[in-house]
């Protein structure tokens, strides 16, 4: 009996991995969060699987579900949005599993951040712009940001951001950022990326708050800041230039 931790991806039901979807397709019992998880993905379960929506369940419940699954001996889907490893709030329930001997693995998952750039048909790091992508979050009425880890100290780098779970703290989003970006920095609103009601904001820093108040987007949103967003002048890389060689395409082949 295992519990398999599964990144569900951003929204679209056929944005899952094959791996994710083969366990779901095997297992007896399949916890997801209801909220985030298209049900598409979920109804893969096989005929009689046990199918619990773990939204309105706190840890305990949860863990008592997996419990009670390997006692039976019963496969476990434990069915998560996006990429399991980015706010994922698996690393709690892992830690109960291993204090209870009980076998676990984890299937990654399409971030939102990498779907929310397929759907601008955007490269988030370019040459002599950004090299950098600093995943983040803001502090609401969630876990508290550790110190030094503040949208101004990321900022002063130039990198792109990609702010999660921070649509209700835009204002001061905005507020940090002007400083090290600019009022005029692109800035784009990735509203339920992937979903059939995706909506795609785009505007700056100094235009976005107003732009998603008139769209009252409030959740389930992703922020992202920085100058590649609206950089049509650039470099090309040097992997694909004729003067760069390298092992698989050697100077004189």
């Amino acid at each position: 009996m295992t519990v398999h931790f599964i990144g569900a991806g951003p929204g679209a039901p056929d944005l899952i991995t094959v791996r994710g979807l083969r366990l779901i397709e095997s297992c007896a019992v399949c916890l997801y969060a209801g909220s985030l998880v298209p049900v598409e993905i979920v109804a893969a379960a096989p005929p009689g699987a046990r199918v619990i929506d773990t939204a309105p369940l706190h840890l305990d419940e949860i863990v008592g579900e997996m419990t009670r699954a390997h006692q039976a001996g019963h496969d476990v889907a434990r069915v998560h949005s996006g990429d399991t490893s980015l706010y994922g709030a698996i690393a709690e329930q892992m830690r109960r599993l291993a204090d209870l001997a009980i076998p676990y693995d984890v299937t990654p998952g399409v971030p939102a951040f990498a779907a929310a750039a397929a759907a601008l048909g955007a490269e988030l790091t370019l040459p002599g712009i950004s090299q950098t992508v600093v995943l983040t979050r803001t502090a609401v009425r969630a876990s508290a940001m550790p110190p030094g880890e503040s949208l101004a100290t990321f900022a002063r780098s130039g990198a792109t951001l990609a702010i999660h779970l921070s649509i209700n703290n835009l204002a001061r989003v905005v507020r940090d950022l002007v400083p090290y970006y600019g009022a005029d920095c692109p800035i784009v609103v990735a509203h339920r990326v992937s979903w059939p009601d995706q909506r795609i904001l785009r505007g700056t820093l100094g235009t976005i708050r107003a732009e998603v108040k008139a769209a009252g987007i409030t959740r389930t949103a992703l922020i992202l800041v920085g100058r590649v967003l609206g950089a049509a002048a650039f470099a090309d890389s040097r992997l694909y230039a004729a003067d760069h060689h390298h092992v698989l395409r050697p100077r004189n082949p």
